[in-house]
């Protein structure tokens, strides 16, 4: 039997505030919170989905696993995320269709042209 992705867990310095961001980004809602973590979800019946935990450090590197946003406009997309408190990050991407953004602790994610999905 293989297994089934449950959720995706990100580090965080604020947990709450950064499950709060994610889950206007995605439409999701905060399905369960605690001191220990924060999770959102489409629903509560939904998944996968993010759990935030607290770490005490702030990022350092490089994600090295990152979230691609599939936006019906990409220009609407970013500019809506930048207005949110995400900023441009260059990690080297070069002349790419995509862009790479920051969440606001840092954490590097790509907003695509429009895929079918």
């Amino acid at each position: 039997m293989a297994s089934r992705w449950y959720t995706l867990v990100v580090d965080a310095i604020d947990p709450g505030r950064l499950a709060r961001w994610w889950a206007e980004v995605l439409d999701y809602q905060v399905v369960y919170e605690a001191p220990s973590e924060v999770v959102i979800a489409k629903d509560e019946k939904t998944y996968p989905g993010l759990i935030f935990v607290p770490v005490p450090e702030s990022k350092a590197v490089k994600n090295r696993l990152h979230i691609d946003l599939n936006p019906d406009d990409q220009a609407a997309e970013v500019e809506r995320l930048i207005g949110m408190g995400a900023r441009r990050v260059d990690i080297g991407q070069g002349e790419v269709s995509w862009v790479v953004l920051g969440d606001p602790e840092g954490n590097e994610f790509c907003v695509l042209t429009t895929r079918d999905q």
